[in-house]
């Protein structure tokens, strides 16, 4: 695929999610109605996803566009040490569980992020999430994969093509955090 043909692939699927916004504002509100009653948004995925995390985190807990209170918010990519020890010890598939196990409590979001929607580090964490009795967001790319039906809220991008998938995904990021940022300061 050619620069010209990936832009016009994006583009497309950008239209598409404009018609979803509906659905990007219930995610919103649900985070938010968690926030607000002093639970915490634990947020994780591998490589660009992993990054997409902790942009996700930084824009709640610093600022999006306005002055606030900061938002509870944490990335469960950015610890070497838990991720190498538990990886080590365990297993790569176990890194975001765990964490899940002993930060997660009832109420708090756990928001997976996975451009096939099969990771299954990402899956395994859901999986326990639900488990534990956090509300489970995932973000997922592709036909959403594996984490599509364990997830109480999907959101999927409806693409093969990682790079289109990655751009929306931080598209739909910074949607969601401009909600809640907006239904912070009302």
């Amino acid at each position: 695929m050619d620069f010209v043909e990936l832009c016009e692939q994006t583009a497309q699927k950008f239209l598409q999610l404009q018609s979803r916004q509906k659905e990007l504002e219930n995610i919103s509100t649900v985070i938010f109605n968690a926030l607000s009653n002093n639970n915490k948004l634990l947020i994780f995925g591998n490589g660009g996803s992993a990054a997409d995390a902790q942009h996700m985190a930084a824009e709640l807990v610093g600022r999006f566009l306005k002055e606030r209170k900061a938002i509870s918010a944490i990335a469960l990519t950015t610890d070497t040490s838990i991720i190498t020890s538990i990886a080590n010890d365990y297993s790569f598939d176990k890194v975001f569980e765990r964490q899940i196990d002993a930060l997660g409590k009832r109420g708090d979001i756990a928001f997976g992020i996975s451009t096939s929607g099969n990771s299954k580090n990402v899956y395994l964490a859901i999986k326990k999430a639900n488990e534990i009795g956090l509300t489970t967001i995932a973000l997922l790319g592709k036909d959403g994969g594996i984490i599509k039906d364990i997830a109480k809220i999907s959101f999927i991008v409806d693409s093969n093509y990682t790079p289109t998938i990655q751009e929306l995904h931080i598209f739909i990021i910074h949607n969601i955090c401009k909600i809640i940022e907006d239904l912070w300061t009302k």
